[in-house]
């Protein structure tokens, strides 16, 4: 007489809850005497740590324990010690990506790494860029299992919703998704066998199930999804027929869970009690069993503590049959939570810290390590490594000889999953967390030289960026002048490995020196080759982080979610990498057809001083130039590249009032014929502008041309541009006055002020300083700005009649600088740009259901008034500008992908087409490579609105260096922006984006290499 199902089913989650019971005791008192029994194990003599920590961090963050009564014959392996030994070498953190929630399940295929996440969405990371290109909101429950199937592009996906989906990776449309009629609880695990093609799930009700994909054996005829059926125990009727209602949210469909069959398991597929509790992990193999046969072999763990093989029958339509069981014999059985196979070895992490390594030839059980001392949640294996991750945020990497080489603290929480891949022929370990984040390790360091490959031109610039921002190269702050001596040393040994010439020109009164570097075209073509200089500076502003306002250490570089942070990565050490890349591979590929000459200065962020008397001295070695090119600002947003042709110049000044009384008490001294210093600055200062910020200096604005209508026609293409993205701009008029006063119109700043004696309410002021400056625009000549200044400073204070003395002082200048854009250097910077970034998602995806206030003509794109200058003034009649601010722009341009799941990040920056067009074949590909669509979600959109070339910008700031070169060379000059206008530079938390850095060294690449042959 057979067992009845339910009194088996009722045994089984009896014996799974006393196990559990056990586990969290024996957990809490590892927890609690952990670092009594390694001092222990410590001091008994003869008796080693069973796996002793190659680095330095404290044993007490995470102890492995080996009391002194273990028994000789227990399956154990030490340590490796060996000094100098490459495999000890700890893995380095190339990249960390943040999200929201926890990261539950991992894997990677070539080009992307797929996360599932705690509420339920499947992230998608390139591992190129680590940018994030999609968020697909899947399934109702965390998402505990994905299978990557990459040679037919599916992506299988489990979670706690009780289904199973599979996602086309090409657009990540579901193409299907399965559901048990049985109750199943949470699907912890799926597998997909190739040559049978069908899945297989474990499940938390004991089960393996399985499923045709392509012979489907039963499609479900309901109409809701198969996660929001009626749940037989909380969904059931209470005394009186009446049932609990359900929250709010309950009955919504995942936004991305549609399309495709529904597809209910057949109730034969089923195994029953597949294992005496839940099945955690499972994993198909075809090599190393020789039972297999050269056929496909299903391997399960459990919560029983056992790992079972089965065999495939195709004929039965993929149902399986035991094989074998791996029992290590343990009454308690720990559950096996993470299963992993290397050719005929399986490695299995349980519960309680411990792996169990089995040779599957022999069925034997050859090690048991000690690897942590609490459950081993994932383990994977790669790079001739073993790599275990448990609960306590650390990894463990074990080389095949079961020796421990080293560990490291990978998050700040429990482990939960990891994956190992080659992208590139650069391995790679990634790791998930329940700190929200996802750690992508770089481990070519720990491989032999003959097994690792050779790094790539962009693993080698990401890393000589890591180093060159480690410098503290701090030119405004004498304690770090031998960092910046340090920080110029490093740069010039750059350049000498690429093969370049050097130089270090030295300036005056010991400032940091210039780095002047050569790299030689053709030798053949010597007497008739272009040049181009490159000018950049590889000092810094100063970046402390004593109020913890910086995420990271602001000279540590550190990749974040897709962008680079420290100090000088954007401003000005990452373009700078980018250009030498550039000029070392069209050296290695011998089409460097110019000389490319670098004048790199370290003094740029405190005036550039020296700088004019060094180049000025080496003139004659520097030589002829025909143009001149530098990289030392940012796009006008996040999403759309730009040139910038012009630049103003800046006057800075000082101005000082003093009085021959010293500093006095205003109860005691204070009267109206006291002539007060500060007082008298006030009423000064208040005499050079007016409220609308007009400068009163008298012929302040003469020299000033008129706006022309081709430069008109590039704010209305710059208008037309930020808000058909962005209508929160608002009136593309206002916003065009306001880009105008910030770029081509001269402006005063009052930026402090400074007073004598103590600081508090009741002091009259012996002395008063204001610093201030005047932003210059091109016909503006600074010597006769700063004459003007003074002069009129000098007269408005002989009408105040005071008897206090007056100094005005100019600190520094710089003239502004205003190129041509349709010259051939403009022009091929254009060209290269289109062709890097190819066309650019202009729609408004964040605000699409928005109305705008801007005016659409019925025939044309976007159109828009540019106001014209009235007279002299430059200021238009009624009209007030904008407040539109940089800060605005950029953070109005971004586009978050949790807000739009399959609208990523890396389709509205991929890619002048001013009208809407049709994507291309190119961008077709580049969109099945990296920008995901979905057929449901976009099915309103008919069109894509794209432009290809980038924006023609100015920019308010100040670049002492490049009018003074353009007039020393007589070589016009064009500034590249590299960065975005979030990228913070001078702020806490600088950054730069990683795609931005490779596309800029992409860009230079090809303007050196074609430009000279223009």
């Amino acid at each position: 007489m057979g067992v009845p199902v339910a009194l088996v089913l009722a045994f089984a989650f009896r014996y799974e809850a006393i196990r559990c019971v056990k586990m969290f005791r024996q957990r809490c008192r590892c927890d609690y005497d952990s670092e009594q029994q390694l001092d222990q194990a410590k001091e008994t003599k003869g008796v080693r740590q069973t796996l002793t920590p190659y680095t330095t961090a404290a044993a007490s963050s995470e102890t492995d324990e080996q009391t002194a009564n273990t028994a000789p014959s227990t399956l154990t392996r030490h340590p490796s010690q060996d000094v100098g030994d490459r495999q000890n070498a700890v893995p380095v953190l190339s990249h960390r990506l943040r999200h929201d929630s926890s990261i539950l399940a991992l894997v990677c295929g070539e080009e992307e790494i797929y996360a599932g996440t705690q509420t339920g969405e499947i992230l998608v990371y390139s591992l190129g860029t680590f940018e994030r290109k999609a968020v697909v909101e899947g399934h109702r429950g965390s998402v505990l299992g994905l299978c990557l199937y990459q040679d037919e592009g599916l992506l299988f996906s489990s979670a706690g919703d009780r289904i199973v989906n599979v996602w086309n990776t090409a657009d990540l449309s579901r193409k299907c998704c399965f559901y048990s009629s049985y109750d199943v609880g949470d699907i912890f695990c799926v597998s997909y066998s190739t040559t049978l093609q069908t899945v297989y799930l474990g499940a938390q009700n004991t089960t393996i199930q399985w499923c045709r994909l392509r012979t489907p054996e039963r499609r479900s005829r309901q109409d809701i999804h198969p996660s929001l059926r009626d749940d037989p125990f909380f969904d059931s009727a209470g005394p009186g027929g009446i049932r609990t209602p359900r929250p709010a949210e309950a009955d919504v469909t995942p936004r991305h869970a549609r399309g495709g069959d529904t597809i209910e398991i057949n109730k034969d597929h089923v195994r029953h009690f597949a294992h005496y509790g839940y099945v955690y992990c499972m994993q198909l193999v075809k090599d190393g069993i020789p039972e297999s046969a050269g056929n496909e072999i299903l391997i399960t763990g459990g919560g029983d503590g056992v790992v079972k093989l089965w065999k495939l029958d195709a004929d039965r339509n993929g149902a399986i049959e035991e094989l074998y069981t791996l029992d290590d014999g343990r009454e308690e059985g720990h559950s096996i939570l993470s299963i992993a196979v290397d050719g005929t070895f399986l490695y299995s992490g349980r519960s309680g810290g411990e792996v169990d390594v089995w040779d599957l030839e022999t069925r034997q059980l050859v090690r048991n390590l000690k690897a942590h001392r609490d459950d081993v949640l994932t383990i994977c294996v790669g790079g001739s490594f073993m790599f275990s991750a448990a609960v306590t945020g650390y990894v463990r990497k074990f080389d095949r000889q079961y020796q421990l080489k080293s560990r490291l603290k990978a998050h700040d929480g429990r482990i939960l999953s990891s994956a190992f891949t080659y992208h590139r022929q650069r391995p790679l370990y990634v790791t998930g967390g329940n700190d929200c984040t996802i750690g992508i390790w770089d481990i070519s360091d720990c491989m032999s030289p003959s097994t690792a490959a050779t790094r790539t031109s962009n693993e080698q610039l990401f890393e000589a960026l890591r180093k060159f921002v480690s410098y503290r190269t701090v030119s405004s702050d004498p304690k770090y002048q031998v960092d910046c001596r340090r920080g110029a040393s490093y740069l010039r040994s750059v350049f000498k490995n690429f093969g370049a010439t050097t130089e270090m020109l030295t300036t005056s009164s010991g400032h940091n020196p210039v780095i002047l570097a050569r790299f030689r075209g053709n030798p053949a073509t010597a007497d008739k080759r272009k040049k181009i200089m490159f000018y950049g500076h590889y000092d810094v502003v100063a970046a402390e982080n004593a109020t913890g306002k910086w995420m990271i250490d602001p000279f540590a570089m550190e990749g974040r979610d897709g962008y680079l942070y420290g100090r000088g990565t954007s401003d000005n050490k990452g373009p700078i990498m980018a250009a030498i890349f550039a000029c070392a591979e069209l050296t290695s590929e011998q089409a460097l057809g110019s000389d490319i000459i670098f004048l790199i200065e370290g003094e740029e962020e405190s005036g550039s001083r020296g700088f004019e008397e060094a180049v000025r001295a080496r003139k004659e070695v520097i030589g002829d130039v025909d143009w001149i090119l530098l990289a030392n600002s940012y796009w006008l947003d996040d999403r759309i590249p730009c040139l910038t042709y012009g630049l103003r110049g800046v006057i800075h000044a000082t101005v000082q009032i003093e009085s021959e009384h010293p500093d006095l008490h205003s109860g005691v001294d204070g009267s109206a014929q006291l002539d007060e210093s500060l007082k008298d600055m006030v009423m000064l200062l208040s005499t050079l502008s007016g409220k609308d910020g007009v400068v009163r200096i008298p012929g302040f604005y003469d020299p000033i041309p008129a706006l022309s209508r081709e430069e008109a026609a590039l704010y209305r293409d710059i208008t037309s541009a930020l808000v058909q993205r962005n209508p929160d701009l608002g009136d593309p008029k206002a916003l065009a006055t306001s880009l105008m006063r910030r770029w081509r119109d001269p402006s005063l700043t009052i930026h402090r002020f400074q007073t004598s004696g103590p600081n508090n309410a009741t002091i009259i002021p012996r002395l008063a300083k204001a610093s201030i400056s005047m932003r210059l625009v091109p016909n503006q000549e600074a010597a006769n700005v700063a004459q003007a200044l003074e002069e009129y400073l000098h007269d408005q204070f002989e009408k105040l009649e005071s008897n206090n003395k007056l100094t005005v002082t100019i600190d520094h200048q710089a003239e502004p600088w205003l190129g041509d854009w349709t010259n051939e250097i403009f022009k091929t910077l254009e060209e290269a740009i289109m062709d890097a970034w190819g066309p650019i998602d202009q729609s408004d995806q964040q605000h699409r259901r928005r109305r705008s206030s801007t005016r659409k003509s019925r025939s044309g794109p976007l159109t828009v008034d540019i106001p014209e200058g009235n007279g002299g003034g430059y200021f238009a009649a009624n009209v007030k500008p904008s407040p539109t601010t940089s800060s605005t722009l950029a953070e109005g341009s971004v586009v978050t992908p949790l807000l739009l799941p399959l609208t990523p990040l890396a389709e509205t920056t991929n890619g002048n087409m001013s009208t809407t067009a049709k994507p291309t074949a190119k961008h077709k590909k580049s969109m099945s490579n990296g920008a995901f669509t979905n057929s449901h979600h976009n099915e309103h959109v008919h069109e894509i609105t794209a432009r290809r070339k980038p924006l023609y910008i100015r920019e308010g700031g100040s670049i002492p260096a490049i009018r003074f070169l353009e007039k020393e060379f007589g070589a016009p000059a064009a500034h590249f922006p590299c960065g975005q206008a979030s990228d913070s530079a001078h702020l806490d938390n600088e950054r730069l984006r990683l795609v931005n850095l490779y596309k800029s060294r992409d860009i230079f690449k090809r303007v050196f290499g074609e430009l000279p042959m223009r």
